[in-house]
């Protein structure tokens, strides 16, 4: 697939809003500020898109902001699938490209197995495509891919890529660019979906919420073998949702918008830097519109700083 770019600090920091622009056709992911929360007034400047796939295969996008009360812009891209296959789809990201146009790259789980996919207006190019990895994939529901980078252009960077199937896996990529597969983490039998919320040197970590309703934070540290540390954030009340999608607002928070599919109903929250129960959450009301689609996942610009919510 030449010209698909996957890494997501590649470019300058300074071209993340105008790639967001032209995620989906139009959705502009606004910037966070630079305060160390997303709490409190610190969230008015964030924005997260929640990108999805519908049911008819088509790729589509709700930039949701963080505005009293909280504002909403739905937008459809091209259609890429087959309607009815789609099972999950890891963070999708725009890049820029040189002179103009941009490619929007992620990965998707259809049936039973996992494809890097993309979409782009490039001319010459086809716009759209799927390369497949592997198969095994059937009962996998959420997939996600980190990347963290010291700075643009550097050389010292981490990266795996994630799958839940009711057991936590993880892939890491050698020297020479092949992915290897690390024996799964168990007993997470409870958990529903996860976000990622942090990409460090060190660590990774999701937030995830359990069918009883619990909200935890689980930590990856990128040592070998697979040992996730669990920290609960909440007790109760998070059940009814079937997806989560997270991104960074301020310099160490998160802004959450927690989708109940079987309600097409969308809720924002600014979450304050992950720190077990003591982690400050402030609901910040329903999303306009209706989320009823298969899948959900992260929208966000190629060039946006890693992740940093815990």
């Amino acid at each position: 697939m030449k010209g698909v770019k996957i890494l997501r600090m590649k470019l300058k920091h300074t071209s993340a809003v105008a790639a967001s622009a032209l995620l989906l056709g139009g959705v502009a992911t606004t910037p966070a500020t630079a305060a160390t929360g997303a709490t409190g007034a610190t969230a008015a400047a964030c924005s997260v898109t929640a990108a999805s796939i519908t049911s008819g295969g088509d790729i589509a996008g709700t930039a949701i902001t963080a505005t009293s009360p909280v504002s909403a812009k739905y937008t459809k891209g091209p259609h890429l699938l087959t309607p009815g296959i789609a099972k999950a789809a890891s963070t999708w990201t725009t890049a820029l490209e040189v002179p103009a146009g941009s490619t929007t790259t992620g990965l998707v789980v259809l049936n039973d197995t996992l494809y890097s996919a993309y979409y782009s207006d490039l001319s010459g190019v086809p716009p759209t495509g799927l390369k497949k990895i592997g198969s095994g994939w059937r009962y996998f529901s959420v997939v996600e891919e980190s990347f963290w980078q010291k700075e643009t252009g550097s050389t010292v960077a981490a990266s795996a890529r994630y799958g839940f199937d009711g057991q936590l896996h993880r892939w890491v990529k050698d020297a020479k660019g092949v992915w290897h597969g690390e024996i799964a983490a168990g007993n997470f039998y409870s958990v529903k979906t996860m976000a990622l919320i942090s990409e460090t040197q060190t660590y990774d970590t999701f937030l995830a919420n359990t069918r009883g309703g619990a909200l935890y934070t689980i930590r990856i540290p990128r040592t070998s073998p697979l040992k996730p540390i669990v920290k609960k954030v909440r007790t109760s009340t998070w059940q009814s949702f079937e997806s989560l999608v997270a991104e960074k607002c301020g310099a160490q928070g998160t802004l959450l918008a927690a989708i109940d599919k079987d309600t097409g109903s969308a809720y924002l929250y600014a979450v304050g830097h992950a720190n077990g129960t003591a982690t400050v959450i402030k609901g910040l009301g329903k999303v306009p519109g209706t989320f009823k689609d298969p899948v959900y996942s992260l929208g966000t610009a190629e060039g946006q700083p890693p992740l940093f919510g815990e």
